[in-house]
């Protein structure tokens, strides 16, 4: 565990420096895009009315996007009203159409942040003989 550790300080302070040289020549290739990680924030509190009619919607539409396998992950957030999802998807055009068409999207009641996530490209770096 203590190997570990000092593994993933080294990693982390490394990081930004190899983060900075990313756009320097002879760097490793770009990376591609594997998910795209949603941030959704409630835009304004739900009404008892809304809670009853949207959430049970809600549930079943998010349930179906993961069985479909859109939804790699999820979670919810500790801190204010929302959610985040990990999305098997590679573009945030898509991410948008799926994410919009969900209840609380439709009735406007929550937006996205979407980030287009992929491989850590400086580890490409460490691994160079």
């Amino acid at each position: 565990m203590k190997k570990l550790l000092y593994s993933l300080t080294f990693v982390t302070l490394l990081i930004p420096g190899l983060l900075a040289a990313q756009t320097m020549p002879g760097m490793p290739a770009p990376v591609p895009t594997t998910h795209i990680l949603a941030i959704g924030t409630m835009t304004s509190p739900l009404s008892p009315e809304e809670m009853k009619d949207l959430m049970p919607k809600e549930v079943r539409a998010t349930v179906a996007l993961y069985l479909d396998g859109k939804i790699d992950q999820w979670w919810v957030k500790q801190n204010v009203p929302g959610v985040v999802f990990l999305l098997n998807v590679t573009s945030v055009e898509e991410a948008s159409v799926l994410l919009e068409k969900l209840p609380l999207g439709v009735a406007g009641k929550m937006k996205f942040q979407l980030t287009p996530v992929g491989p850590l490209r400086p580890l490409r770096i460490l691994t160079r003989e």
